[in-house]
């Protein structure tokens, strides 16, 4: 493999930790910038819907931009973002720096996913494409645990400025080890939402949404829910975090091999209704020591099971557009993290917080009649969206 393509994970290993370590770090926030926990999670929910709004239209922008420079200069800009976090003397201007530095991350993880394609030989484009998501998931085992723990020790603020410091490490390494890249022909962004052709695709997409939504209704409240069921120190905390990472990373590739014995179908109904049950057992497992940790692998597992299942059902319903709908599900769901952390916020104005599992748990079940219904849908191809995909 070449070692380029892990240079490039260890740059969405660093724009993985700013989107996922917020969440541990909410009470944090909330408590020095005076404002309430509700509050604070919507930073996670507008950094999830620039991300996933800004992705295609800024790649349609930039097409004609090479791609390494293109790189580089998202890496500055990614690196003002969480300066400008570091420094921000109230709630509003992290929300300004949130939104600036979502805006260069939705452009830094396309582009590692496309430059890493590129840069290797054909036989191990899916093996490199690979690497680049295990960057992610790495910062979900690693960055995010330990960031409970630093920004518990030394304050939240720091976790920016290592961010910013661990970007300009990467863009001094990209700059020196990987070579210029002439942009490619992109397809336009109307042609893009033209493949989303039929109620069957659509609402595999809604499935999505719904899935992650129901998923961060908890977890972008999982600190707050573990300190008032459990009360639990920030070192348990961060071990909690741990073993839901290991657990996702472990069931996004049990997922695949469940989807390729049993078919894409069975397992996607398989996966989300076991979420929405797992999910609703959550909060009544936590009075229970044995079966916590169980419902916690569990709730792990199957927050990553999902995707190879999902993507395998829309390459096989829509082939004539696979490539766009791989796209439109990275968006979807950044969409549904934006939707559950912005819902998860209204319930806990109103309710415990150990009631986002249960809110949680009636989005997935809502998601799994979505399924259904894509699935007895009949395949629509047509001459025209064949040519709108080529």
């Amino acid at each position: 493999m070449n070692f380029k393509v892990y240079i490039l994970a260890i740059s969405v290993f660093v724009v993985g930790m700013v989107e996922l370590v917020i969440g541990g770090i909410l009470p944090l926030i909330s408590e020095d910038l005076h404002v309430s926990l509700s509050a604070a999670g919507q930073l996670i929910t507008a950094f999830a819907l620039v991300l996933a709004i800004s992705g295609p239209i800024l790649l349609a922008l930039t097409a004609k931009i090479e791609r390494k420079k293109l790189y580089l200069i998202s890496l500055v800009a990614f690196f003002i973002g969480n300066i400008l976090a570091f420094m921000s003397p109230n709630f509003e201007v992290l929300m300004l720096a949130r939104i600036f530095t979502a805006l260069s991350a939705s452009l830094l993880i396309v582009l590692s996913l496309t430059i890493a394609a590129k840069i290797v030989k054909p036989a191990y484009q899916a093996r490199a494409i690979g690497v680049i998501s295990m960057g992610i998931s790495g910062s979900l085992v690693l960055g995010v645990p330990v960031g409970v723990l630093i920004g518990e020790m030394f304050g939240w603020r720091i976790l920016f400025l290592i961010i910013a410091a661990l970007s300009i490490i990467s863009a001094t390494i990209i700059h020196r080890y990987i070579d210029d890249l002439p942009p490619e022909q992109m397809i336009p962004l109307r042609q893009q939402l033209a493949s989303l052709k039929s109620m069957k695709i659509i609402s595999a997409h809604i499935v999505t949404i719904l899935v992650l939504a129901g998923h961060y209704v908890l977890y972008a409240y999982f600190t707050p829910f573990l300190q008032t069921t459990m009360n639990v120190n920030a070192f348990m905390i961060s071990v909690a975090y741990f073993v839901f990472g290991v657990s996702a990373v472990c069931g996004g590739g049990l997922g695949g091999v469940i989807a390729d014995r049993f078919g894409a179908k069975k397992s996607i109904l398989l996966f989300v209704g076991t979420f929405a049950v797992v999910l609703f057992v959550l909060p009544l497992s936590t009075n229970i020591t044995l079966l916590f940790p169980i419902a916690l692998i569990l709730w792990g597992m199957l927050s990553w099971a999902l995707s190879p299942a999902q993507q395998s059902y829309l390459i096989q319903t829509a082939p004539e557009s696979a490539g766009i709908q791989q796209s439109f599900n990275q968006s979807a769901l950044q969409l549904g993290i934006s939707l559950g952390s912005a819902v998860g916020g209204v319930v806990i104005q109103h309710y415990p917080v150990s009631h986002t599992a249960w809110f949680g748990s009636g989005i997935v079940v809502i998601a799994f009649l979505f399924a259904i219904y894509s699935i007895t849908r009949p395949v629509v191809k047509t001459a025209s969206s064949v040519k709108q995909a080529s």
